[in-house]
């Protein structure tokens, strides 16, 4: 099955930023738009809001004047659903209600021809349910565009229970024709993005409540460590509080109040006091004139340690011995069969986070996952008060040498980032397991769709086979309230040889 022709008109029904993004893509692609709106006069005023998008294209030079004008020639604005009746796609993004999309597609029905593609751009309902009260419900699909939808490249075709095969390829191929890059879906709760994202948020949250950083550290932390284009909190405040908090229910009450999915507290009472992120002024961020960003928490200047031990290879941060060595401080490296760490002069251990407290032991730090040890400007550490001074004097000292500001977070399990990558990892290989999506696009769609630095395979296969569900195991065994249970798909991924499994990630 092929994309549709370009001679084919397309409708989009629903004419707010969604609906004029998704026109304008259509349009641009070449096709005849039609615009419908239930609000009378919303799809002209819709129509001239598309032509004035042009227009800027133009003193962009992003589009040619000939281009713009014929654009703009195969646009019109319809009164009526009736409007519609030569179409051979109709994308609806009308409220995010099942009934009014229900009833919508209930009327088209009846307008369409039966060869006519509908498609959804719903972000949080199932297409099986939207699909559900159709006489022919295998010609519906989701098209989930994310917004901005003439810049943001990704769009999720999504197949539900009903949906043909042909309706999915011939949506998936029509997405690619308009310049995107589809990933294909089934009909899960958050679909891939909204799904598999839940923890990047969730547990910079976490992290928060457990009064073990500020949003500030917390953000920088990800970004400068964790290679991530923003921190969970200016991000939430970037997309709305209220509209976050909602897609996080959503999936939450999708999957039956699943822990792995719980919302936050925190910013619960964010929203309940009406602090939305930057469109209300104030978030977890203050947004109004004259306004300080607050700093995150870096640590004072420390002397480094003259020699370390390293005892075992660092696993993922193996990186950090010749980086060390370059900072000419002496490495001493023995194998230990039973860890990888760094012993400091004072006795006491630097540690890889791992799930496991500071407090258990007698004199550790442990230091946070980054993307990149060489490119990474922050690194987080967390002590207990069972940590001698000296042993984080040295441990703040070293990574100081390597040209890191040094964020002292709270003890808790698995720090920031590396508690954060593995429960994205985990959500991952769970998805592909019950058929959600395949390998390559979770990673297409994570990269995309929300600017990951990686998508959770490429991080994967960066880490040791059993890393992320080592760290999981521990952070259960300490929180056993089912929230970071690994997956059978994880365990199995842990405990599978190589070479039964080949290069497989």
């Amino acid at each position: 099955m092929t994309a549709l022709d370009l001679s084919s008109p397309v409708a989009v029904v629903g004419t707010g930023t969604m609906g004029q993004g998704i026109a304008q893509v259509a349009l641009v692609a070449g096709h005849p738009v039609r615009l419908y709106d239930a609000v009378p006069g919303r799809a002209r005023e819709a129509a001239a809001a598309i032509g004035a998008r042009l227009d800027r294209l133009v003193e962009k030079d992003r589009l040619t004047g000939a281009a713009r004008d014929a654009a703009r020639a195969r646009l019109r604005p319809v009164e009526d659903l009736a409007g519609l009746a030569d179409c051979s796609l109709v994308v609806e993004a009308v409220l995010e209600r099942l009934d009014v999309k229900q009833e919508l597609f209930r009327e088209l029905e009846g307008v369409v021809a039966e060869d006519c593609l509908l498609a959804t751009n719903t972000s949080s309902l199932s297409v099986t349910a939207v699909g559900g009260a159709l006489a022919h419900p295998g010609r519906l699909v989701g098209l989930h565009f994310f917004n901005p939808a003439p810049l943001m490249p990704l769009v999720e075709v999504v197949s539900g229970f009903a949906t043909d095969v042909s309706s999915a390829t011939r949506a998936y191929e029509t997405a690619r024709a308009w310049g995107k890059t589809p990933v294909a879906c089934a009909d899960t709760p958050g679909f891939i993005v909204n799904r598999i994202a839940r923890p990047f948020y969730a547990e910079a949250f976490a992290v928060y409540e457990a009064h073990a950083a500020d949003p500030a550290t917390i953000d920088a932390v990800l970004r400068e460590s964790g290679g991530f284009r923003m921190g969970a909190f200016e991000l939430t405040d970037l997309i709305g509080q209220d509209v976050n908090e909602s897609v996080t229910h959503s999936v939450w009450r999708s999957f039956f109040q699943d822990a792995r999915f719980a919302p936050s507290l925190a910013q619960r009472r964010l929203v309940e006091s009406g602090r939305l992120g930057r469109k209300t002024g104030q978030g977890w961020y203050d947004y109004r004139d004259g306004a300080e960003r607050p700093e995150p928490h870096t640590a004072e200047r420390c002397e480094p340690p003259a020699h370390v031990v390293a005892e075992g290879d660092l696993g993922p941060a193996s990186e950090l011995l010749p980086m060390i060595r370059e900072a000419g401080v002496r490495v001493r490296e023995e194998d230990e069969d039973n860890g990888t760490r760094l012993v400091l002069p004072g006795g006491g251990h630097l540690v890889l986070a791992d799930g496991q407290t500071s407090v258990e032991f007698q004199d550790v730090v442990h230091f946070d996952l980054a993307l990149d040890y060489r490119k990474a400007t922050r690194i987080a550490l967390s002590a207990s008060q069972d940590t001698s001074p000296r042993t984080l004097f040295d441990a703040i000292g070293l990574f100081q040498a390597l040209g890191k500001k040094v964020s002292v977070i709270g003890d808790v399990p698995g720090m920031i980032v590396a508690r954060t990558v593995a429960r994205i990892v985990d959500l991952a290989y769970d998805a592909v397991a019950k058929g959600v999506a395949t390998e390559e696009d979770i990673d297409t769609a994570m990269r995309l769709g929300v600017n990951y630095p990686l998508g959770p395979f490429e991080w994967s296969r960066r880490l040791s086979r059993d890393w992320a569900y080592g760290l999981l195991d521990d952070l259960h065994l300490r929180d056993p309230s089912g929230r970071y249970a690994p997956s059978l798909a994880l365990y199995r991924h842990a405990h599978a040889s190589d070479k039964r499994e080949g290069s497989s990630s």
